[in-house]
């Protein structure tokens, strides 16, 4: 819930943000996960 929260406080859709988020896991970098971060979270562009 508090990644929703942040998310929403981001300017975020919250549900957009998990979604991304949870399909980029398995394959992103654990050097670079501060990147999901709500505060850092660039949506992915395709």
């Amino acid at each position: 819930m508090t990644l929703v929260q942040s998310a929403k406080m981001c300017g975020h859709d919250p549900w957009r943000y998990l979604r991304d988020v949870l399909a980029r896991l398995p394959t992103h970098l654990n050097s670079r996960i501060e990147e999901l971060l709500p505060h850092r979270w660039r949506p992915c562009v395709s």
